[in-house]
């Protein structure tokens, strides 16, 4: 009985991740840590490398917490977080820096109906190049708006 509760709050925490991508852009990224985050809007820079690599880390660290409590705390249940938090972190990396960006020449022969509506979304988004009046929305639960046949 312990594996289906471990894996409801693996896929409960997967899941709350994309309402805490898409707050944590609209809400702190494109708030008070705008500093971090503008350059992803705008190449103001030469490297690969952005300030606003820097957010994952911050994830990065409530997930080792997670696993460390959850594996010598004896809190059971922290562990499926820290791996829902991690998985979550590889999803939006594969779709948002891989796919979209382009970071890494992989996923470029993808044009189904579903890539074609994510980056559409995500170039809206982009266009606005200052703080205010970007669309935010999530990585997985893009609005239907944006797929269009």
């Amino acid at each position: 009985m312990k594996i289906v509760f471990w894996i409801f709050i693996f896929l409960a925490t997967f899941s709350i991740m994309e309402f805490m991508a898409w707050f944590t852009h609209k809400y702190i990224m494109h708030g008070f840590l705008w500093v971090l985050h503008k350059d992803h809007h705008r190449k103001d820079h030469d490297s690969w490398f952005e300030r606003n690599d820097a957010f994952f880390i911050f994830y990065a660290v409530v997930s080792i917490i997670c696993f460390y409590q959850g594996s010598y705390g004896g809190i059971w249940w922290l562990l499926p977080i820290g791996f829902g938090i991690l998985a979550y972190g590889i999803a939006y990396f594969m779709v948002h820096d891989i796919f979209i960006h382009r970071r890494f020449n992989l996923f470029q022969k993808a044009n189904n109906w579903y890539s074609r509506g994510v980056r559409r979304a995500h170039k809206i988004h982009h266009k606005h190049l200052g703080k205010e009046d970007g669309e935010c929305f999530g990585m997985l639960f893009v609005p239907f708006k944006y797929f269009k046949k």
